[in-house]
């Protein structure tokens, strides 16, 4: 290379550097004080960041139970909503990929699911949305629902749909106990076409019973709103329940067992209608008095002494009846209502010789309707009240069996959490 040659190269080699530092110089100063060597990427960073959000969904989309929620209820926890903007997809799926049925609403600006959800699962929810430039959002969660340990139901009775007599309440045992009883009472409600005021009572942690001050009254309907979902019963521990029952009062039977007498008089909407001779208790074992409502109806039924504290000095029951027609149960301790094959005609309007029960007339095999015991099955309700009175005994308790209308009124407010 010549000389004029090498000093042209290096003339070039120079402004090119020259260049490069000049662009550097340029990267690294605003124009103003010294911001360090990252300020511009900062800056574009931002404005980056502005132009994103200024294009961003208006669309808000809200998943309930929030993400990370480990006791969701399993009825009406899981919803989707959006706001400015609609739902276009909703997944939901079990952590094992199960997928779990759920229906967009009709103006698509809500989602749930379809059927009820599992216990101790996890679930996780992707949905998307669009505002009304088309522009999508989305949203994710992912929660637990409740264990089985970690949650109570609470077991009812009368059944959806049942016509029961004027006496039968709403009674309620929870599988677990509950310690914030005035959360959980304040969740249910029962109400009654004749618009009777209905109060519950607590008969204990695990138990809650409502009535009306008198006997419903006869043609009526009750309904029984349970909205326990996510109600915290006890520390930790949460309802799983929303339902509403609906059930109907059937006429007005209450039927008047006269110990002393030995007769009961049947009696529907104030009047009489039979009047049948009985055998109730023995001295030695006298029926509970007080006012009882039939919890339970079976044609025929075993009934032994042993399984009531009735045994011999082997153990053994002190009677045992295989086939007991025309049964009907009045208290949780053993006092039925019920047909006798066994006794003599005799006994019935003549002497009281049962362990505590109260007895009528009728066949073995329960198949002769004309006797008594079988006309007065076929004539009672669950929920029909059966009172008696002048029985050398106690009044029965009033949780022993459905007859908490041994207790005044003022007693069972007493007992409200409300």
């Amino acid at each position: 290379m010549t000389g004029s040659k090498r000093r042209r190269g290096m003339a070039a080699v120079s402004a090119l550097l020259g260049g490069v530092l000049v662009l550097s110089a340029c990267s690294s100063d605003d124009g103003g004080g010294d911001k360090g060597s990252d300020g511009g990427t900062e800056k574009t960073q931002d404005q980056a960041d502005k132009a994103a959000a200024k294009d961003s969904s208006s669309a808000r989309i809200k998943i309930t139970p929030k993400n990370g929620s480990n006791k969701a209820g399993i009825n009406s926890a899981a919803k989707v909503s959006v706001s400015d903007g609609e739902l276009t997809e909703v997944e939901m799926t079990t952590t094992e990929g199960t997928a779990v049925a759920g229906s967009i609403s009709a103006d698509k600006k809500s989602w749930k699911p379809d059927d009820q959800l599992e216990r101790a699962t996890t679930y996780q929810i992707s949905a998307a949305a669009k505002d009304s430039d088309g522009r999508e959002a989305h949203e994710n969660s992912k929660f637990t629902t409740v264990s089985p340990d970690n949650s109570f139901i609470g077991n009812y009775t009368p059944d959806d749909g049942k016509t029961v007599g004027v006496g039968m309440p709403v009674s309620i045992n929870f599988d677990k106990a509950i310690t914030n009883k005035a959360d959980v009472q304040s969740k249910i409600t029962v109400s009654s076409s004749s618009g009777q005021e209905v109060v519950g009572h607590w008969f204990n942690a695990n138990r809650l019973d409502f009535r009306p001050e008198d006997y419903w009254d006869g043609n009526s309907t009750v309904t029984l709103k349970l909205a326990l979902d996510g109600v915290e019963g006890a520390d930790g521990v949460y309802g799983v329940q929303e339902k509403t029952v609906t059930f109907k009062i059937g006429r007005d039977q209450v039927s008047t067992v006269d110990a002393k007498t030995k007769k009961m008089t049947v009696t529907q909407d104030g009047k009489t209608i039979r009047t049948i001779p009985i055998s109730a208790g023995s001295p030695d074992n006298p029926t509970y008095n007080g006012r009882m409502v039939i919890s339970e109806k079976h044609k025929e039924t075993r009934m032994d002494g042993a399984t009531v504290g009735f045994t011999d000095d082997d153990g053994k029951g002190e009677y045992d009846i295989k086939d007991v027609p025309h049964a009907m149960r009045l208290s949780t301790s053993g006092t039925f209502i019920h047909g006798n094959y066994w006794g003599d005609d005799s006994i019935f309007g003549g002497a009281n010789t049962s362990h505590g029960c109260v007895g009528l007339n009728d066949a073995k095999g329960a198949n002769d309707p004309k006797q008594p015991g079988a006309w007065f099955y076929d004539n009672s309700l669950i929920g029909d009240v059966v009172v008696v009175k002048n029985s050398p005994d106690k009044t029965v308790q009033p949780d022993n069996g459905l007859n908490g209308w041994n207790m005044s009124w003022s007693e069972w407010k007493a007992g409200s959490a409300a």
